[in-house]
């Protein structure tokens, strides 16, 4: 998964591209490369034919709903459900995070807007390049389309037994999730001495937003380590661990303090099962763990 290093080189860089106006120098991406090639051939390193033989790994077909929903909007990244409330949605990116707030997916002014995720997300078909937090936005709406009936599981501490689980789609792919937190939050942070680059972990609130990139221990720990202590679950039961793939949902919760609403998931596991999940929720196993410590 991506380094937070690498993403914020990525961010300078581009900061030096548009001030400058040009790319800068090229760069001869085959230099070297054939002369070490042939002295590799040349003192039989056994090594070559190996490097030879592995095929780089190739971009899968899109699913099939993602085709059809690529071809009404082309900043489709994917879709969720949330089984139990109203939320089945499409979800779009772009480059910024204002634009699909009162945009429809059909690109026409929309009250309601669209579920979109953070333009600072990474959810391609290479998992190794995915975000280890996936964040989305959707508005709290009155007649629950968007993220308006998330507000159940807040209202309802037994609602959250009963749907506990998240699908999303990238355009590739299908994913399960299963929840672990339910937090209210500000829907606002300070850094230190107003660097907006300083460290998340130093500013004051919780900047969820800012925190797309949890591919180091500290960071990961202090994301989900800060959602249990304010985590509306009792007792929660889902493990969660570093290494672990999560996803915020978030969605207003108070205009008057601009506070949000945030439900909290991590991905299935290889060796786990959505009915092992909602088991395990439901209260009706055995096993008792806790959030990663």
């Amino acid at each position: 998964m991506k380094k937070n290093l690498l993403a914020y080189a990525a961010v300078i860089s581009a900061f030096a591209v548009a001030a400058t106006g040009c790319s800068g120098t090229e760069i001869n991406q085959t230099a070297d490369v054939t002369t070490a090639a042939t002295e590799s051939s040349e003192s039989g390193d056994a090594s070559t034919s190996a490097v030879e033989d592995t095929e780089p790994a190739t971009e899968p077909p899109y699913l099939t709903k993602a085709e059809e929903l690529l071809e009404k909007n082309p900043d489709t990244i994917g879709y969720i459900t949330v089984p139990g409330t109203d939320v089945d949605n499409p979800i779009v990116q772009t480059v910024d995070n204002d634009y699909y707030l009162h945009i429809g997916f059909d690109g026409q002014d929309y009250r309601a807007g669209t579920v979109f995720m953070d333009y600072r997300n990474t959810f391609s078909w290479n998992e190794e390049e995915q975000s280890e937090n996936i964040v989305l936005y959707g508005h709290n709406m009155a007649d629950n389309t968007m993220f308006g009936s998330l507000r159940r599981y807040r209202q309802d501490e037994d609602f959250y037994k009963e749907a506990p689980i998240i699908k999303l789609s990238s355009n590739y792919k299908e994913y399960t999730y299963v929840i672990f937190g339910l937090i209210i939050t500000a829907g606002g942070a300070t850094p230190p001495n107003d660097d907006v680059y300083a460290d998340p972990m130093t500013w004051e609130g919780f900047p969820y937003w800012n925190m797309q990139e949890l591919d180091d221990e500290k960071h990961f720990n202090y994301y989900v380590d800060t959602v249990e202590s304010m985590n509306m679950i009792k007792d929660n039961k889902v493990p969660v661990e570093f290494g672990d793939d999560i996803l915020t949902l978030s969605t207003c919760y108070s205009d008057e303090d601009n506070s949000r609403f945030l439900v909290v998931a991590r991905r299935l596991r290889e060796d786990e099962t959505e009915a092992e999940m909602i088991e395990l929720v439901s209260g009706n196993s055995s096993e008792t763990t806790t959030a990663a410590e």
